[in-house]
C-alpha cells in the first residue's frame, strides 16, 4: 500500500503541478476532467445499494461543462444557459425513462451535477485571477498542512469526537490542532508569496481555510458513510478517488475565491 500512495504521488503531483503552473485552458480542462470523473464517483456511490439508479453520463456532462463554461470571458447568461439548458434536458430525459423512481433519479443526477460543476469550477477560476498561481498555491499548502495538523493532533491528544455519526476517528483535538497550523502556515506563506499581501490578510485566510476544509471531508463522509463505502473509488492506487483527493477543496476553493473578491485583495 506505501508503495503504491508513494509512486502515484510521484507520477500525479508533478503533473498536477505542470498543468497548474500553464494555466489557461489546460488548467481549466484538467479541473474540468477532475469535476467529470469525481462526479462519476459521487454517482457510483449513490447508485449503491439499489439507493437510487442515476443517469451517471448527464451528471458527468453537466459537472464538466459548468467548470469549462469558466475557461471562458464572463458571461452570466451562458452560465445561465448551461444550467438551464442542462436541466431541462436531464427532465426531458427522466419523461422517457421506464423506472417507477426516475424523477428522483434525475434530481440526484442534477445534483450531483451542479454540485461539484459549481465548486469545482472556483479551482480553476482561482487560477484566472491575477496572482492565480500562488494563490493556488497558498491555497493547497494550507488544506495539506491543516490536515497533517488535525491528524498528528488528534492522534497524540485525541478525546473528543467531532461527528462521530459521519466520521468516528476525527475529533475536536485533532480540528483545532488543524486549524492552528492552517492560520500559522497561511500567515508565513500568504505575504512571502502574494505582493502587497500582509499576514494577518493570510492569518484570516487561515482561518476561513481551517473552518471549511473539514466540512468538505465531512461532506464526503457522509455519501460513504451512507453507502458503507471506505473511499469513492479505487482510481488513484493508494489514495482512493479522486473525491477523496479533493473534498477539502470543494468547500476551501468557492468561499477562499469569494472571500478575495469580496475583500478586494
Amino acid at each position: 500500500m506505501l508503495k503504491q500512495r508513494v509512486l502515484s504521488a510521484v507520477i500525479l503531483i508533478p503533473l498536477v503541478a505542470l498543468l497548474a503552473w500553464l494555466g489557461g485552458w489546460w488548467f481549466t480542462l484538467f479541473i474540468a476532467f477532475y469535476a467529470g470523473v469525481t462526479a462519476w464517483e459521487l454517482l457510483r456511490l449513490v447508485g449503491m445499494n439499489d439507493f437510487a439508479q442515476p443517469v451517471t453520463w448527464l451528471g458527468v456532462v453537466l459537472a464538466v461543462l459548468l467548470v469549462a463554461e469558466g475557461g471562458w470571458p464572463t458571461d452570466p447568461w451562458r452560465l445561465q444557459g448551461v444550467l438551464v439548458g442542462m436541466i431541462l434536458l436531464g427532465l426531458v430525459i427522466a419523461l422517457f425513462l421506464n423506472r417507477p423512481r426516475a424523477g428522483t433519479d434525475m434530481l440526484l443526477t442534477l445534483a450531483a451535477g451542479v454540485y461539484l460543476g459549481m465548486t469545482l469550477r472556483f479551482v480553476a477560476l482561482m487560477r484566472l485571477r491575477e496572482e492565480g498561481l500562488m494563490w493556488l498555491l497558498v491555497m493547497a499548502i494550507t488544506v495539506w498542512v491543516m490536515d497533517s495538523g488535525a491528524y498528528f493532533t488528534g492522534r497524540a491528544l485525541g478525546r473528543h469526537k467531532l461527528w462521530p455519526r459521519i466520521s468516528p476517528k476525527k475529533t475536536w483535538e485533532g480540528f483545532l490542532g488543524g486549524w492552528i497550523a492552517g492560520i500559522v502556515v497561511a500567515a508565513v506563506l500568504t505575504p512571502w508569496l502574494i505582493p502587497g499581501m500582509s499576514g494577518w490578510q493570510g492569518g484570516i485566510l487561515g482561518l476561513v481555510i481551517g473552518v471549511v476544509g473539514p466540512l468538505g471531508d465531512l461532506s464526503e463522509s457522509l455519501f460513504k458513510r451512507q453507502v458503507g463505502a471506505k473511499d469513492s473509488s479505487q482510481l488513484i492506487p493508494g489514495h482512493g478517488g479522486f473525491f477523496d483527493r479533493i473534498d477539502s477543496f470543494i468547500f476551501v476553493a468557492p468561499v477562499v475565491y469569494l472571500l478575495l473578491q469580496w475583500a478586494g485583495w
